[in-house]
């Protein structure tokens, strides 16, 4: 019975490099998001003439907006990676990021939703920039179109991201004083090591 418990324990401990496809498919999510950035910095630089100044800043938050979602899947990659899979030994490198190695799952959930919400905001600002191009031609403020909708659904949509990562945050402050709590009485810390 204890080989038949040991082999389940080794498969279900293997079974972690099941993940690993996972994350090269977001390497590879990457390089496409290095492709669709460049089409795009070479649309802006081959139009630069005749850009207005409102159609640039777009433009350029288009590129902001790319370069977050890299650096997101950057850290989803690195930290769950190291998280959930094995460690990435580049601890002798010099280009090695601070932060890889001691994001932890708590961490990687805070910078996942911080990265979010600065998508969010950047979409956000694209969305107002727009509406300062587009001349507003209507009968009456009062009257909504179904551009008006959308705003207000992103501007929703974004308070709610906003919201959830306090939420996240808090939670997390709150999970870190109380863990500290714990050890201070000298209380045995039973959930130390799962995270």
């Amino acid at each position: 019975m204890k080989a038949v418990e040991h082999f389940l324990e080794v498969l279900i401990f293997n079974s972690r490099w099941l993940l690993a496809p996972f994350y090269v498919g977001l390497v590879v999510s990457v390089a496409l998001l290095l492709v669709k950035f460049t089409q795009e910095f070479v649309h802006i630089v081959a139009h630069i003439v005749d850009f207005p100044e409102s159609e640039l800043v777009l433009a350029i938050l288009t590129l902001v907006d790319v370069s977050l979602l890299g650096n997101l899947l950057l850290i989803i990659i690195f930290s769950g990676y190291e998280n959930f899979v094995s460690k990435i030994n580049t601890s002798g490198h010099e280009d090695r990021p601070d932060w890889m190695g001691k994001v932890d799952f708590s961490g990687l959930k805070v910078k996942l939703i911080a990265s979010i919400v600065a998508i969010s905001a950047v979409e956000l600002l694209r969305s107002f920039v727009k509406i300062a191009i587009v001349p507003d031609d209507r009968a009456s403020a009062a009257q909504w179109t179904i551009a008006d909708t959308k705003l207000a659904w992103k501007v929703c949509i974004h308070a709610m991201l906003v919201i959830s990562g306090l939420g996240f945050a808090l939670m997390d402050r709150i999970a870190e004083g109380a863990k500290d709590t714990r050890k201070g009485s000298g209380r045995l810390d039973l959930d130390a090591g799962s995270e």
